[in-house]
């Protein structure tokens, strides 16, 4: 059975090796995640099998940075099991997050987890604009 939970410095080891973006500066970024309290990852025994990162820097609104699925373990619902605990964790009335408009994969997933198109963000990634999303969590 998964388990979801916050990581601890004992975690970030596994976070990175899960990770697809192999710097130095994205095991220094997931270091900090974890030492803000912001890092959130879903285990079996001690195996990680994804992580997320929530925070309140968006309009002070929740935000979800970062989504990774372990690559041996995608198309196996984790990534839907992620948001949907941040959507029970998350002290706010509503939840965004945003993708690149290459990150197909990424979109159907918010879709399937309603999350709606809430717009564009031009110029961050060469030819490759940002899509934000947003999930009205609270009526």
């Amino acid at each position: 059975m998964n388990h979801f939970r916050l990581a601890t410095p004992q975690d970030i080891d596994g976070l990175i090796e899960i990770d697809s973006i192999k710097t130095h500066e994205r095991a220094l970024k997931i270091a900090q995640w974890v030492a803000d309290k912001n890092c959130y990852l879903i285990e079996q025994e001690t195996q990680i099998y994804a992580y997320t990162v929530l925070h309140y820097h968006f309009f002070d609104f929740g935000f979800i940075e970062m989504l990774m699925v372990n690559k041996q373990f995608r198309r196996l619902g984790l990534g839907i099991e992620l948001i949907n605990q941040l959507k029970l964790i998350c002290t706010t009335s509503k939840l965004f997050t945003s993708t690149n408009q290459s990150n197909t994969a990424m979109q159907a997933l918010l879709n399937h987890t309603q999350f709606l198109a809430s717009g564009v963000i031009e110029n961050l990634d060469y030819d490759d604009p940002e899509l934000i999303y947003v999930c009205k969590l609270i009526d």
